[in-house]
């Protein structure tokens, strides 16, 4: 077994990258996303989005070998408590903000919960097992496949897939950012940084990891940009451009980029800190996920 990973790795970009040369229409759904994304905000249709809240159903496909991996129903259920928390900026740790920024914390009334009825409509506790004999997975969605030993996924449109599984390479988990495939869309998380209880094991043993990922679902980038130079940002204008990931527990002010005397938000839920470390998304954020929830995710809304 994989050792437990001691600072956040997610493989969202990666994706993102094969996507682009291997997707025929990727690159082309990118761009009018990122076109549709503009004008929502522009106009105001992005904020109106979730004046009530959208509650997303959701199916956790749990792929096991070993039985630490196949996670238990009180795991699971931990992990869709902290996202009710997070996703409502209801979480206690929320009051750690700097207060420079406090006044930035966004709801984005957005609720999860574990699908009741199945593709064809029968009684479901939303959550699949399926014995693999792989190991591990990486970043190459081959979790999300039967044929090659993970779990076909239910439909993208009506359901938030989450595949739970044993990640190679250190990575805590990935996410397909709207626009890709529809038998690839989803999110993965490594088992062990899946929910606060169980197999979860610190410092990724809050539940931060599917927040972060499922931001990615959203259309948020990391908070840096990607770049690692200071010359792009994460199209958020309340979140401070920053050089690069922060790990492990920053102290505050982390200053980069020319972005003092606040610096970095590391506490973002789409930096790289430690899951005790990070604690909020910002209203420029929770507007983005709310253009997301008007276009490419509107099934959901």
């Amino acid at each position: 077994m994989s050792p437990a990973p001691r600072r956040r790795r997610c493989g969202a970009m990666q994706v993102h990258e094969r996507l682009l040369e291997t997707y025929p229409s990727y690159r082309q759904n990118q761009a009018r996303i990122d076109q549709f994304t503009e004008r929502s905000i522009a106009s105001g249709l992005a904020q109106r989005t979730t004046r009530r809240v959208i509650t997303i159903p959701t199916v956790v496909h749990v792929v096991h070998k070993r039985a630490s991996e196949n996670i238990t129903k009180a795991q699971i259920r931990s992990q869709i408590s902290v996202l009710n928390r997070d996703f409502r900026a209801a979480n206690p740790d929320k009051s750690k903000v700097p207060a420079a920024w406090q006044g930035l914390v966004g709801n984005a009334n957005i609720k999860f919960a574990l699908a009741t009825k199945d593709p064809k409509g029968k009684r479901t506790d939303g959550i699949t097992r399926t014995k693999t004999d792989r190991s591990s997975f990486g970043p190459d969605d081959s979790v999300k496949s039967v044929s090659s030993g993970g779990a076909n996924p239910w439909p993208a449109k009506r359901y938030l897939n989450l595949w739970v599984c044993n990640l190679d390479d250190g990575l805590l988990g990935y996410a397909q950012f709207p626009g890709g495939p529809p038998r690839t869309d989803g999110v993965v998380i490594l088992y062990s940084a899946f929910g606060t209880q169980g197999a979860a094991r610190a410092p990724f043993n809050l539940g931060r990891s599917a927040t972060h990922e499922i931001g990615h679902w959203l259309n948020l980038r990391h908070i840096w940009g990607d770049t690692m130079d200071c010359t792009s940002g994460d199209r958020i204008p309340d979140t401070p451009n920053a050089a690069g990931p922060n790990f492990g527990k920053p102290t505050f002010p982390h200053i980069t980029c020319n972005n003092g005397p606040n610096g970095d938000m590391f506490m973002n839920y789409m930096d790289y800190v430690d899951d005790a470390a990070m604690f909020m998304f910002t209203d420029g954020q929770i507007t983005r996920m709310n253009a997301a929830l008007a276009g490419p995710r509107s099934s959901f809304a």
